[in-house]
């Protein structure tokens, strides 16, 4: 699909009153959620990835309070914490978009990670597998994902992660995944600053960003650069409520993060040749003249803060 095409069809459905409906039966049948399973191998990879940089940081899963910004369609990150022994997990997303049948897909894939949920919790095979058939049941009996987990596992939505109403230093680890690309700066500042908040001292953020073009997912003859050419105005175009983009580049969320007040421990980001190669074929606008050329082209960064 052209993907200005697609920018306008979701601009459109964003000022329908039925407009969230439809994108989602949309994205069943010919977007992201058609070919699910693809879909959920990559969250639990994202998982994993996750679960062994908080490990490298001296962050266990077992017992450890956690507060995830952006739910989204299904709970894969806060069922996997459960499964690994979380002690909480609050998960709050602004628009309520999660999906009780896309749920119960996803315990049942996770079934079959059970394996791999147990050795990066250090928990026993026999203690995780028998979450998951109690997890399983409850939600083939139309229990909400608190119910389902024993008031573990609780979702907030329509919630602010700006303003949560949690206790100040009552939470371990902040944390998400392919969401801040999403948030415009100014509120992503005051996330990192709640966040801070409600983190205890030594607990951590971990932030997962895809920073590039997410229209390139679909349209094939561009890549993850192409945004990079449009002005602030001429991208207004094709940003809207459904995919809303901020164009940010990966230095610039380590930076917020370090104007909150954390202390950066990891940052994965590294420029790939491909990415440069492509940046050089492109005319970029002046309105990302106070990057470098490294900074243009990474699309990706994990990162930890911890709060001092």
């Amino acid at each position: 699909m052209n993907w200005r095409m697609k920018g306008a069809i979701q601009k459109v459905l964003g000022l329908v009153p039925a407009g969230d409906e439809l994108h989602y039966q949309l994205q069943r049948r010919f977007g992201g959620l058609r070919d699910l399973s693809h879909e959920l191998e990559a969250k639990v990879e994202d998982w994993r990835l996750m679960a062994g940089h908080l490990a490298d940081a001296g962050i266990p899963i077992q017992g450890t309070r956690f507060v995830e910004m952006g739910t989204g369609w299904y709970p894969t990150f806060p069922f996997s914490l459960y499964l690994g022994g979380a002690a909480r997990v609050d998960t709050i997303d602004l628009n309520r978009y999660l999906r009780p049948d896309l749920t119960r897909d996803m315990v049942r894939f996770l079934g079959g990670k059970l394996d791999t949920i147990a050795e990066l919790s250090k928990r026993p095979i026999a203690d995780v597998r028998a979450a998951h058939d109690a997890l399983s049941s409850a939600l083939a009996g139309g229990a909400s994902p608190e119910d389902a987990t024993g008031g573990v596992v609780r979702y907030r939505a329509p919630g602010d992660a700006a303003a949560t109403g949690l206790p100040d230093a009552s939470v371990d680890v902040v944390f998400s995944n392919s969401v801040l690309e999403h948030v415009p700066g100014d509120v992503i500042a005051k996330c990192f600053a709640e966040a801070k908040r409600i983190l205890r001292p030594g607990g951590v953020v971990f932030h997962s960003v895809n920073c590039g073009d997410h229209y390139a997912y679909v349209d094939k003859r561009i890549n993850q650069l192409n945004y990079l050419r449009y002005s602030d105005d001429e991208w207004a175009r094709w940003n809207n409520r459904f995919l809303y983009q901020n164009r940010l580049r990966a230095i610039d969320f380590v930076d917020l993060a370090r104007d909150a007040g954390y202390a950066i421990e990891l940052d994965t980001s590294r420029p790939h040749p491909t990415r440069l190669a492509q940046l050089a074929e492109i005319r970029v606008h002046p309105r990302f003249a106070r990057y470098s050329e490294a900074q243009l082209a990474i699309t990706s960064i994990d990162f930890i803060g911890r709060r001092p």
